[in-house]
């Protein structure tokens, strides 16, 4: 079956179901659980498959169990999501018997984009808001984790009907494809080059578009933060995945006279976390050699243009012999613009650290560069704090930490600018996957004749008028 075949196939059902009853939508969240716990294994053995290595652990935590906690968000609230908002009319219609309210219902058809990097996570967890709202979805999965496309794509088939979630597989132009359909609501998670591609692919069919990108998201520490804790969150968060991941901090802004304490806080907790790396089972591979090649290319730039590069190697084994795609934390002392890596979103475990004055430094820093994904301070200082938050722009922000906020359901999880456009997760994620139909009931009364609406229009028309321009 053709892509835009079961695009109708999908949407000839859900019409034909309409309206969508709160024990079917609660019956596909509840078989998305089963098709995620049910089967841990087998997609914890397929994303290490893809990935060269990957933890076990790293990925329960990451794509299972954060797939399968969104689902049962989704089933414990819906009841309350989807219940119909009264809202207030106009006077005097109110008094007169109007009445109106917000109907929440299904959009249709959702098409989900995924990325390789969390190929499990970013496939489910959308779902928990696409399947809440009562809609169907049609997946594309990336072609750099085939192996956990193929187990997805198989597995769907024993939970669900092709016409309510069906994958689809391959490359670039497969990708093309599916963004050109005309669905009723399209998520795309991944790089910003590419969503200029899909915004242009949907605007032809005027399909509403999530976009959930990335950016440089930046480290801001406070005079006032405890380094050490500061650092050891700091690279947990950066190593976590080896870095692959939008959320990522990617850079860092210290204070100038901390900056030798920051990188000695960072070795020790790079360090204590990975004492080995080439047979460490705690530690992911890069995802393949383009990326690898990519990422060692981006450390030699900076160390080629006058940068300090410090390898977090505890064990000191020789990375270069290996082919197994074990890239260790990468320190970038004195990062200036000119290096690719202060110009690009990293997407791996390299951290460039920069130095800064006064904080309105460090504001200004963050403000001169793109709009991003997420921005993180560290310190105890609260009017700093305001003053970060305040005076910067990001999707979303963690305060003495890194990530968290994305794990919170009922916080909206989105960029802004060329970080993403949109947001789901929890409630959000219902409302953005349904269309909010206003609904006015009108009194039995003449309410246009009372009101001096209808013609010929003469001294009650124009006292209406002036009540309503008071």
């Amino acid at each position: 079956m053709s892509m835009r075949d079961l695009l109708d196939a999908q949407r000839t059902a859900f019409m034909a179901e309409l309206p969508v009853s709160l024990d079917t939508r609660r019956d596909r969240l509840k078989r998305a659980i089963a098709m995620v716990a049910d089967n841990a294994d087998r997609l914890c053995d397929a994303l290490s498959e893809d990935f060269g290595h990957r933890s076990r652990e790293q990925s329960m935590i990451t794509d299972i169990a954060a797939s399968v906690g969104p689902l049962k968000h989704a089933l414990k609230h819906l009841a309350r999501w989807a219940k119909p908002q009264r809202k207030p009319v106009l006077f005097p219609l109110g008094l007169l018997g109007g009445r109106g309210h917000i109907e929440y219902q299904p959009k249709g058809v959702v098409g989900i984009i995924a990325p390789w990097n969390f190929p499990v996570q970013l496939v489910v967890s959308p779902l928990a808001g696409v399947f809440a709202a009562g809609n169907r979805a049609m997946v594309k999965t990336s072609e750099y984790t085939p192996v956990t496309s193929a187990l997805m794509a198989d597995l769907a088939g024993g939970y669900f009907d092709a016409t309510e979630l069906a994958f689809v597989s391959g490359g670039p132009e497969a990708g093309k494809a599916f963004a050109e359909l005309p669905f009723d609501h399209l998520l795309f998670t991944g790089a910003t080059g590419i969503a200029k591609h899909i915004l242009h692919a949907a605007a032809d069919n005027l399909v509403p578009v999530t976009l959930e990108l990335g950016g440089k998201s930046p480290v801001v520490v406070s005079r006032s933060a405890d380094i050490a804790q500061t650092t050891e969150r700091v690279a947990l968060g950066k190593m976590l995945n080896a870095g692959q991941i939008c959320l990522a901090p990617d850079y860092m802004l210290v204070p100038e006279e901390k900056e030798a304490e920051v990188v000695d806080g960072l070795v020790a907790a790079a360090s204590r976390m990975y004492p080995t790396l080439l047979s460490n089972p705690d530690y992911t591979a890069v995802i393949n050699d383009r990326h690898y090649e990519r990422l060692t290319g981006w450390i030699e730039d900076a160390r080629a243009k006058g940068a300090e590069v410090i390898a977090v190697n505890p064990a000191n084994e020789d990375m270069a012999s290996s082919n197994a795609r074990k890239l260790p934390l990468h320190i970038i002392r004195n990062p200036t613009d000119d290096m690719t890596v202060m110009q690009e979103e990293i997407f791996g475990p390299i951290l460039p650290v920069r130095r800064y004055g006064k904080l309105e430094d460090a504001i200004g820093e963050v403000n001169r560069r793109d709009r991003p994904l997420a921005l993180y301070y560290f310190g105890k200082d609260e009017g700093e704090k305001r003053q970060v938050l305040d005076r910067t722009i990001s999707g979303g922000a963690t305060i003495n930490d890194v990530i968290f906020h994305v794990s919170q359901e009922e916080l909206p999880f989105g960029g802004i600018g060329p970080s993403g456009m949109g947001a789901y997760h929890g409630e959000i994620g219902f409302r953005t996957f349904s269309h909010a139909k206003s609904v006015y009931s009108q009194p039995k009364l003449d309410v246009a004749g009372l009101a001096g609406l209808k013609p010929p229009y003469g001294k009650k028309t124009r006292a209406a008028i002036a009540r309503q321009m008071k």
